[in-house]
């Protein structure tokens, strides 16, 4: 018998994806878990494993990559040896000829701009763009929601809404930068003289601009920005952790000396990968949960799941062009620091690619979130719910400080901010964990042994 190849639903939320591609050739033999197609979802880029064996029929009129495709549309079917291959209409793969006009619209910007994801196809079909007449700025050449906006910018100042897919857009060369800055203060780029390489429009030549017309960002002829795509699903997570947490948020100083040394060891010994901050803390934090697991747990209903000693993996906050993602790192306490290291940086390479599975952005147990590099000292990290807890990283200063004798000297100091749910966690233990936060990176060599 046959069975069929579905696109499955990869959020709760989603109803529709974008087919990648597949992984597989007709007449391959296929074992259930081989990948067989990639699916592109809300926030991810998805490998789609088999549920059976078989051989894998594809269809002559199946989808080609960048077709968008309803959850549950039949794309190919696994049959056994000899079998012949079910007939399949067709009628699962949007088509244009079998679609009102606003869907028609639809399906022709998808064929039109592979690449750009289903929220900005979404945006676009609603502002009237034409997305084969824009030009993406995002990572290869990927289309954007900054990109979009300018686009509808640039149709005319009368604000009118077109559908003519035939209707040629204005090529204007900008950075995304400028292209941010002049959706943000209202500025038309088509009448910016850009001072960039080819005339290309860079961010200071649009605060010229405002600036000359007396403009403001944010002012009278400001922008609706339309919350769609990853920034809506970003929204609406952050507006589930508020609802259900009782967020209460604890602030301490640690000494980064030998942190910040034992860093600089990595560097003068000519390590091919020097782990970044992030990566050290990631591991020592690991350590303290094992002492502190309320720390680690999340809510599953009116429960709280405890982590065990190899479930302890940890998110780590990721700011990307298109939002904040976390991925996460996986067993951290059975990896070594280097392994650690090199895993973050690959995973945060995905992420700003925009090429995370799905799978790589689940279990989290625990997120750290790091606002340094932006020279912020303490904030209010937001719970990645339903974990019941986040770190924040602040910048690490040089600041001056009385020793134990009093003597005052001059350190690299750092403010981490801990955000827990007083639901799950009562504020001694939460500030215990803290202090043994504080304590591991104070001593991480020290720390980092034990843990082997």
């Amino acid at each position: 018998m046959s069975f069929e190849i579905t696109i499955p639903r990869l959020g709760w939320s989603m109803e529709e994806g974008v087919f990648a591609g597949w992984m597989k050739e007709n007449g391959d033999v296929i074992r259930r878990g081989d990948v067989l197609f990639e699916l592109e979802g809300e926030k991810a880029l998805q490998e789609v494993e088999a549920l059976d064996d078989g051989i894998l029929r594809i269809p002559t009129d199946g989808p080609q990559p960048g077709t968008v495709l309803k959850v549950g549309a039949v794309i190919g079917h696994l049959v056994t040896d000899g079998e012949a291959s079910p007939q399949q209409s067709g009628s699962d793969v949007v088509s244009t000829a079998t679609k009102t006009v606003e869907d028609a619209i639809a399906v022709d910007l998808t064929i039109a701009a592979i690449g750009g994801s289903p929220s900005v196809r979404r945006l676009a079909r609603e502002l009237g763009v034409n997305l084969a007449n824009v030009q993406g700025t995002g990572s290869r050449s990927r289309v954007t929601e900054d990109d979009v906006h300018a686009a509808a910018a640039t149709r005319g100042a009368n604000g009118s809404r077109t559908t003519n897919l035939t209707e040629p857009a204005t090529e204007i060369i900008a950075t995304p930068r400028a292209r941010r800055a002049a959706k943000r203060a209202g500025i038309d780029l088509r009448q910016l003289l850009g001072t960039g390489r080819n005339g290309r429009i860079r961010e200071r030549d649009v605060v010229n601009a405002a600036n000359s017309v007396g403009g403001s960002f944010g002012g009278s002829g400001g922008h609706r920005f339309v919350l769609s795509g990853r920034r809506k699903v970003i929204a609406e997570r952050l507006a589930e952790s508020h609802r259900q947490a009782v967020p209460v948020t604890l602030t301490s100083q640690v000494d980064a000396t030998n942190l910040v040394s034992l860093r600089q060891q990595f560097k003068t010994a000519g390590e091919s990968l020097v782990p970044a901050f992030h990566d050290i803390i990631v591991k020592l934090v690991a350590g303290c949960l094992r002492q502190e697991q309320l720390l680690a747990g999340r809510w599953d209903g009116d429960a709280i799941v405890l982590p065990g000693d190899n479930d302890i993996h940890i998110g780590l906050a990721v700011d990307t062009p298109e939002g904040l993602i976390v991925p996460v790192l996986r067993n951290v306490m059975k990896e070594s620091l280097l392994n650690l290291a090199a895993e973050s940086s690959r995973i945060i390479r995905k992420a700003r690619d925009g090429r995370l599975s799905a799978a790589e952005m689940q279990d989290a147990v625990f997120t750290i979130t790091n606002l340094g590099s932006f020279g912020i000292d303490a904030f209010t990290p937001v719970i990645n719910f339903p974990e019941t807890a986040i770190l924040g990283l602040g910048t690490i200063r040089r600041q001056p400080v009385a020793g134990h004798d009093d003597r005052i000297e001059v350190r690299p100091m750092m403010t981490l901010s801990l955000t827990f749910d007083h639901r799950a966690i009562d504020g001694a233990p939460a500030a215990k964990f803290l202090q043994s936060v504080v304590a591991a990176i104070e001593n991480p060599a020290a720390r980092l042994l034990m843990a082997e």
